[in-house]
């Protein structure tokens, strides 16, 4: 059960990673300026994103320690990797679509 579930992860990260390469080549016909815009924008947008992931991960963490049992499961960074892998491809495709023309 638990390598369908590793495969379904792995899966999903390949089709977020080629829909990114995708994503970016379909970019090159964009002039540079407008094209570093998109990318600036899809970064920006991912990193507000993980670093509130982060910080509720923080508080999770730091709310078990103090009133929980004492035990808190580590942030897995595979999941984190496909989290992260998904924002920017979401946040990508709509920079693209509002900026791109």
């Amino acid at each position: 059960m638990d390598w369908m579930i590793l495969i379904a992860f792995l899966g999903f990260l390949a089709i977020c990673l080629i829909l990114i390469i995708i994503t970016l080549v379909s970019l090159t016909r964009l002039g540079d300026e407008r094209k570093k815009f998109i990318k600036m924008k899809a970064q920006s947008y991912t990193f507000i994103v993980i670093i509130g992931y982060l910080i509720i991960e923080i508080g999770e963490n730091i709310y078990k320690t103090i009133w929980g049992n004492g035990s808190y499961a580590q942030i897995s960074p595979f999941s984190l990797l496909v989290t992260i892998s998904g924002v920017y491809l979401i946040s990508l495709f709509f920079s693209k679509k509002k900026y791109g023309g």
